[in-house]
């Protein structure tokens, strides 16, 4: 076999392997997709029998939909945001300034977010009964920021250390202040890292049903990800259609929040030009 034809040969394996792959992401889609419209959604992935809308009328409610999902954006978006916020000034110092403890730091970090969500649930759950958390909101919010916190302030400092100081420091010279040059030339330039940094706090976040399971009890504080579980009812019966409309508008704020940074995410870091010489 020739050169030439070996290296055709791996391509096409290649190619299908990314293909079986591609399939295998793509059929969940196409039966969430198609069970939301089919008047007798199953579990199978198949061509609905006809085209309804039924599915939506009855998860379109308060109770069902709107609640949860409200509580989601609510629990969702404060800890996205506290987690940003935090974690900008806490990856500054770990991006500009050199000591012996950074690497120890950061693999510090590194290891938190390797800690499993179920090994620390149980001394949590102790804690915000002790200190009145329990069932709250901001107490959810809390956690869900302290738990995404360690790899966005990884992420960060990796977007951070792109913007060059010299930037910085012509500010500096200005009489600007380190949080000033923070918030006015290093921020504003990684743009880009901040949006990936909220879209990945976010959608991590907004898929996690465990946390909110185990500290919130009320059920009008549940988030969407938990009031889910309700379509799989008791011995096996799932109402698969009403799971599979739900699921499309489940999703639909996450896809919105992608669009808004989607022009952040593709536009690079926006330096070209800003230091010569």
């Amino acid at each position: 076999m020739s050169l030439s034809s070996r290296r055709t040969a791996r391509r096409l394996a290649a190619d299908t392997g990314l293909l079986v792959v591609a399939v295998a992401f793509l059929l969940p889609l196409a039966w969430v997709v198609l069970s939301a419209i089919d008047p007798h959604a199953g579990l199978r992935v198949k061509a609905p029998d006809g085209v309804t809308l039924e599915h939506f009328d009855a998860i379109l409610t308060d109770e069902i939909t709107f609640t949860p999902l409200l509580n989601s954006l609510l629990q969702c978006g404060g800890a996205t945001a506290l987690t940003v916020v935090c974690a900008a000034p806490a990856a500054y110092p770990l991006s500009r300034y050199r000591s012996r403890l950074n690497r120890p730091f950061l693999l510090t970090i590194l290891f938190a977010t390797s800690l499993p969500i179920t090994a620390i649930m149980v001394p949590v759950y102790a804690l915000f009964v002790r200190v009145n958390l329990i069932d709250t909101v901001h107490g959810t919010v809390f956690f869900f920021a302290a738990s995404q916190l360690p790899f966005a302030i990884w992420l960060m400092k990796n977007f951070m250390d792109g913007v060059p100081k010299e930037l910085e420091e012509a500010a500096w010279t200005d009489g600007a202040s380190p949080l000033q040059s923070l918030a006015r030339i290093v921020l504003p330039l990684m743009g880009p890292g901040v949006a990936v940094v909220t879209v990945f706090s976010f959608v991590m976040m907004w898929g996690n049903f465990f946390v909110p399971f185990m500290l919130l009890l009320s059920p009008d504080l549940m988030p969407a990800s938990v009031s889910i579980n309700d379509f799989f009812g008791n011995r096996g019966m799932v109402a698969y259609g009403q799971l599979a409309a739900f699921s499309l508008v489940y999703s639909t704020p996450v896809i919105l929040l992608y669009v808004l940074v989607s022009r952040r995410l593709g536009a690079g870091f926006a330096l070209g030009g800003a230091v010569k010489g």
